[in-house]
């Protein structure tokens, strides 16, 4: 168990960003965040790196308007 999506919620929430982070059957895991920026980049280079136990191979990244429909940053079962 690496605990990849807790470390992307814990780490989203500090930073005050919405979203939600999932994972797929491939093992990908897939992050939607908004929020200003500058808090995104943050995001962003703490995703790169992982959690001490995760192994992150890629990150694909892809802009867009936020769409405004989280409240909060959940993990999606």
């Amino acid at each position: 168990m690496v605990m990849y999506r807790d470390f992307v919620k814990r780490n989203a929430r500090y930073l005050g960003l919405s979203g939600a982070v999932q994972n797929s059957s491939d093992g990908t895991v897939y992050v939607l965040a908004e929020g200003p920026e500058e808090k995104l980049l943050k995001l962003l280079e703490l995703i790169h790196k992982g959690s001490i136990l995760a192994r992150v191979d890629e990150v694909k990244e892809k802009w867009r308007e936020p769409s405004n429909m989280f409240k909060g940053f959940e993990i999606v079962y």
